[in-house]
């Protein structure tokens, strides 16, 4: 590091802030070190920089999927704001399983992360006393706590179901079918705010409600069109919990020659890329993915760099897309 400073011509102190904390740094003098020390061969210790620092410089992110895109893009969001703060983030996928993110945790505790995000709020008793003795922070990602000790960062599902389903009462829609798979907590909640808006409309019939545990996918939304159509269901419309099963239940229906919206109104969540390019294209409400990944990065960052948050349960709301296919 020394050499380095002295052929930039700075104090060692800069050279170790170009590489731990970048914001501190005028960019054109933090690429000119980086470029020295490209040239020159020089790599920073992480160990004897996390001994000094009493710093890891790690984060552990627990995300449920790394093939939903719902989460690829909330990784983006992190990852655009822990790296440039020189902050690596440790990866875990739950496949949606409590128990697997109580493994998980009790795993990357041992690396002891300055920091933890967490997708939703499903945990195990025995990873919440984890969380509870951690001395690190923990913000959540995707769903608005209850707990004014907790923090998170995401949007109201439960408002966006009802959001969808009143759009579809709005249109004139009066046997409105909801098809909700996975059954995490996300997907549980746009089912409450859709069945109170129907109840508050005189209209729920748990008969059009389908509850699968499958995981979300485009062949399993072709699939429920043809249960729907085995069951000789009278729905007028259906909310997919999900736009990928939306979009297989838009394909499933042009092949069997069902005319959406004029015979079947098909909606979805999530407003994934190829909502917009579907036939017809498909109504949706749109989440905040990438948003929801960075603010959450930046609540972590600023609680390591012993900061309070202006707001412990940041909503960023939520878009509603009105398309064709409604």
């Amino acid at each position: 590091m020394a050499d380095v400073a002295e052929r930039v011509g700075v104090s060692a102190i800069t050279v170790s802030r170009a590489f731990k904390r970048p914001e501190l740094v005028m960019p054109e003098l933090r690429q000119r070190i980086l470029d020295t020390a490209q040239s020159m061969g020089y790599v920073p210790n992480q160990a004897a920089s996390a001994l000094a620092s009493a710093r890891s410089m790690t984060v552990a992110v627990l995300i449920p999927s790394m093939t939903n895109m719902v989460f690829v893009e909330t990784l983006a969001g992190i990852h655009d704001m822990l790296l440039p703060r020189g902050y690596r983030a440790l990866i875990g996928v739950t496949h949606y399983s409590p128990e697997e993110e109580e493994r998980l945790i009790r795993t990357y505790l041992q690396f002891q992360p300055d920091g933890i995000l967490l997708t939703g709020t499903d945990h195990t008793e025995i990873a919440r006393t984890y969380l509870s003795a951690l001395s690190s922070p923990t913000v959540h990602m995707m769903e608005l706590l209850d707990d004014p000790d907790s923090l998170s960062v995401g949007c109201s599902q439960e408002e966006g179901g009802r959001l969808m389903t009143t759009h579809l009462l709005e249109r004139g829609y009066r046997r409105i079918g909801f098809v909700a798979v996975q059954l995490d907590p996300r997907t549980l909640a746009r089912l409450d705010g859709y069945r109170r808006a129907l109840e508050e409309a005189g209209l729920y019939d748990e008969k059009r409600v389908w509850r699968l545990p499958d995981p979300s996918s485009i062949h399993l939304g072709a699939a429920m069109i043809d249960r729907l159509m085995a069951e000789n269901s009278d729905c007028d419309a259906v909310f997919f919990c999900n736009d990928d099963l939306a979009q297989g239940a838009l394909f499933q229906c042009q092949r069997r020659g069902i005319r959406v919206p004029g015979q079947l109104a098909v909606a979805g969540f999530n407003d994934l890329p190829a909502s917009a390019w579907t036939t017809p294209t498909l109504t949706t409400v749109a989440t905040p993915r990438y948003a929801i990944g960075r603010h959450a990065a930046a609540m972590l960052i600023d609680l390591m760099d012993g900061k309070e948050p202006v707001q412990r349960q940041l909503d960023l709301g939520l878009t509603f897309i009105a398309r064709e296919s409604t």
